[in-house]
């Protein structure tokens, strides 16, 4: 792993708030992880026992995750990549899949959460002769504190692959999320990507406003959106065949083991976009 050394002062402080569950450690719980407070754990359980589709939803997001970036490297040629609200480090993560087809592909990951970090620094990092991997700490709603720290990693002159996936429905309404996003994309190389990955309330929306509502009162953002608010994260972008579709039937592999989930059983919406 590659770190500036400005690194440590550059890095923007963020509370730790164990009585708050966080997305990334409701998550790694989701998919069977261990980096978790009693906060997340409850969380990802009130949860289950509104939509018992959570669980396969995290899953499935997971493999789309994979194939996305497969696809990237393998068939776009992209050997850049950012990936904003990374999580916490679970196998195989992006440098992995990508350094697998592109041993020389370079890898920003950025997370807000501490923990995400201290794991990050530690696990997503590059074997030897392949190329850099580096951890920056810093939340999507300060687009410019990812830039430029990205610059000193990745060639902005060439095109980079954009990963958020099931990050923007940590975004309130309020925030103005498309614009977030292309504040991202603006600064990103003609040729670049961006995969993207939504929650979606068009197949189970009573379960999944009151999962909203369950993250409201736990302190945190969940923001299921319908198709249409999705689709504005791609405006004046190409789509990619097969344009925005339940994540388990984006290009889905003969051994994926969601590929038959339901709208409603995945509930995450996802597309991989390029910029012309």
């Amino acid at each position: 792993m590659i770190e500036s050394s400005n690194e440590a002062a550059d890095r923007e402080p963020v509370e730790l708030h164990p009585e708050r569950p966080h997305p990334a450690r409701v998550y790694d719980y989701l998919l069977g992880g261990n980096t978790n407070f009693a906060s997340d754990r409850a969380f990802a359980e009130a949860a289950l026992k509104l939509n018992e589709g959570t669980r396969t939803t995290a899953r499935s997001n997971r493999e789309f995750l994979r194939r996305a970036v497969t696809f990237l490297t393998r068939d776009a040629g992209i050997r850049q990549f950012i990936d904003i609200g990374t999580g916490l480090p679970t196998s195989p993560n992006v440098h992995e899949i990508a350094h697998s087809i592109a041993p020389e592909s370079r890898v920003v990951y950025t997370d807000n959460d501490p923990i995400v970090a201290a794991h990050a620094r530690a696990l997503l990092t590059s074997e030897p002769g392949t190329g850099p991997t580096t951890y920056i700490e810093a939340d999507l709603r300060k687009p410019e504190t990812i830039l430029s720290q990205a610059h000193e990693i990745l060639d902005f002159t060439q095109p980079i692959g954009l990963l958020l996936i099931a990050v923007t429905h940590h975004l309130k309404n309020d925030e103005d999320p498309q614009a977030v996003v292309a504040a991202v994309v603006d600064a990103l190389p003609s040729g670049s990507y961006l995969a993207l990955s939504q929650i979606t309330d068009e197949f189970r929306p009573e379960q999944w406003h009151a999962i909203e509502a369950d993250f409201a009162r736990r302190g945190s953002v969940l923001t299921p959106r319908p198709r249409a608010s999705i689709e504005q994260f791609f405006t004046g972008l190409e789509k990619v065949d097969p344009g925005l579709q339940v994540v388990n039937r984006w290009r889905p592999e003969e051994s994926d083991a969601y590929k038959d989930l339901s709208e409603g059983e995945c509930s995450l919406l996802g597309a991989v976009a390029r910029k012309a």
